[in-house]
C-alpha cells in the first residue's frame, strides 16, 4: 500500500517563507455584493480604455503582416517598438536612455522578483520602508532575507551602522527599495532631498537603489518630484553610470490584465536581467505588448487628466469622511497622489481583530497594517484605498467603520 507524498517535506527551505497575500486573499470580498471594500489597491475598470484596447488588437490581429509576429514567440527584452515609448517616456521624466535601458517585464511584480533573484541570498539585507510594498516583501521572501529599517527622509542611522547590523546578520547590505511616489500602502512622497539622502546612502553602501514607481503618474496635488533615477543620472551624467533600478507599469493608467510592466537601468543591469527573463517565462506575450503600444501612443497622455481628476474626488471624500467619522485618536496620511491612505489606530488595537468585525458587523473590509513591514510591525494600522468605491460608498463604509472604531475605543476604556 502507498501513501501520498509529503509535500511539506519535498519542498526547499526556502519555501516556508510563502505566504498567502492578505490583500488577495481579501479580493474573494469583492464578489460579496453587500461589502463596502476598501481593501483591493486595483485600478477603477470604469476608467480602462476599453475601445481603445478593442481597437488595438483587432487591427494587429487583421493585419497579415503583424498578426503572425503577434503570435509568435519573440525576444526576451520585449517588443522594440513599444521599448521605444517607454524610453521616450523615461526621457520626458528626466531619464535620457535607449532600448538598451529598457526590459518588458509581466508587471512590475515581476520586475521585483526578478531583482530579488538576482541580488539577493540567505541572510542579505534588504532595506525597506516601515511600512513597505507587501508585494515587494514576498517576492523577496523567496530569497530568504533579513530586513532593515530606511527612513530617506530623516533619522541618525549611518552607512556603517547598516553594514554592521547586515554582517551580524551573516549577509551584506544587497539593495535599498523604496515607493518614492505616493507609497503603497502609506500613500506618502519621498520629498527631493530625501531621495539624494537615498543616494548618498546607497552610495555609501555601494548598492544599488530599487525605485518603485507604479503610481508615479497619480499625482492630484503639490509640486512634482523628480524620479530617483533622474536624480541619479543628473549626478553620474549618463543613465549606464547610474545604481537606480526604475520599475515601471502600465496597471495603474491604462490595464493591469495585460501584465506590461518595465525596468529602466544601466545597461550591464539589463543585460542580465534578459538572461533572467529567459529562464522565466522567455518573454512577456507579444500580442498584449504591442496592444500596449498603440494603446500607449495613442491615448495615454490625453487621458491622464481624467483619470487623475476621478481618483482625486475619491481620495477627497475619503479624507473628508474620514474627519467627520474616526475617534480624535486615529491618525491618517493625507496623500497627494495615488491610491492609498494609511490609518493608524489607538494603542492596542489589532487591525487584524478590527477586520474580521468589520467584515461581520459592519459589512466593510480594509487591509490590516501589519503585514506591511519587514521587521517590528505595528499592528494597529489598516490601509484603506479609494479607488474602487464611489463617493457615496466611501461616505458610508467610513462612517460604519468610524462607528465600529469607536465602539472598541469605549470597550476597552
Amino acid at each position: 500500500m502507498t501513501t501520498g507524498l509529503d509535500w511539506s517535506a519535498a519542498f526547499a527551505g526556502r519555501a516556508a517563507r510563502m505566504g498567502a497575500s492578505e490583500i488577495r486573499e481579501l479580493l474573494k470580498l469583492l464578489d460579496q455584493p453587500d461589502i463596502i471594500s476598501f481593501a483591493g489597491g486595483i485600478p477603477n475598470p470604469a476608467l480602462f480604455p476599453a475601445s481603445a484596447m478593442a481597437e488595438a488588437y483587432q487591427a494587429i490581429l487583421a493585419d497579415p503582416a503583424l498578426a503572425p509576429q503577434a503570435l509568435q514567440y519573440s525576444v526576451s527584452e520585449g517588443y522594440a517598438p513599444l521599448r521605444e515609448w517607454i524610453s521616450g517616456h523615461m526621457a520626458r521624466q528626466g531619464v535620457p536612455c535607449g532600448i538598451d535601458n529598457i526590459v518588458i517585464t509581466s508587471g512590475s511584480q515581476q520586475g521585483l522578483e526578478f531583482l530579488g533573484r538576482l541580488f539577493l541570498g540567505p541572510h542579505d539585507t534588504a532595506l525597506v520602508t516601515a511600512p513597505t510594498y507587501l508585494g515587494a516583501l514576498q517576492a523577496f521572501n523567496a530569497y530568504e532575507p533579513c530586513y532593515d529599517t530606511l527612513t530617506p527622509e530623516g533619522g541618525n542611522r549611518t552607512p556603517e551602522s547598516y553594514a554592521r547590523t547586515a554582517a551580524e546578520r551573516g549577509g551584506k547590505v544587497k539593495f535599498a527599495y523604496v515607493v518614492p511616489d505616493f507609497a503603497n500602502p502609506s500613500g506618502e512622497t519621498l520629498s527631493r532631498q530625501a531621495r539624494l539622502n537615498l543616494l548618498d546612502l546607497a552610495a555609501a553602501l555601494d548598492v544599488p537603489v530599487i525605485e518603485d514607481s507604479a503610481y508615479r503618474e497619480l499625482r492630484y496635488e503639490g509640486e512634482d518630484v523628480p524620479p530617483v533615477l533622474a536624480l541619479d543620472v543628473a549626478r553620474a551624467g549618463h543613465i549606464d553610470r547610474t545604481r537606480t533600478i526604475y520599475c515601471g507599469t502600465f496597471s495603474k493608467t491604462l490595464a493591469p490584465a495585460l501584465r506590461i510592466g518595465w525596468i529602466c537601468a544601466a545597461a550591464p543591469l539589463i543585460q542580465k536581467l534578459v538572461l533572467v527573463k529567459q529562464a522565466s517565462d522567455l518573454h512577456s506575450a507579444t500580442l498584449n505588448q504591442m496592444a500596449m503600444h498603440r494603446v500607449a501612443t495613442a491615448v495615454y497622455g490625453p487621458r491622464l487628466p481624467d483619470l487623475r481628476a476621478a481618483y482625486r474626488r475619491r481620495r477627497d471624500a475619503m479624507l473628508a469622511a474620514l474627519q467627520r467619522h474616526m475617534p480624535a485618536d486615529c491618525h491618517w496620511t493625507k496623500p497627494e497622489g495615488g491610491l492609498f491612505v494609511w490609518v493608524s489606530l489607538p494603542d492596542g488595537m489589532d487591525g487584524a481583530e478590527l477586520l474580521a468585525r468589520a467584515v461581520r458587523e459592519a459589512r466593510v473590509a480594509f487591509v490590516p497594517g501589519k503585514a506591511f513591514f519587514g521587521e517590528n510591525a505595528r499592528a494597529n494600522t489598516m490601509r484603506l484605498s479609494f479607488s474602487l468605491s464611489s463617493e457615496q460608498a466611501i461616505e458610508t463604509g467610513i462612517a460604519r467603520l468610524g462607528e465600529l472604531v469607536a465602539r472598541t475605543v469605549s470597550r476597552a476604556a
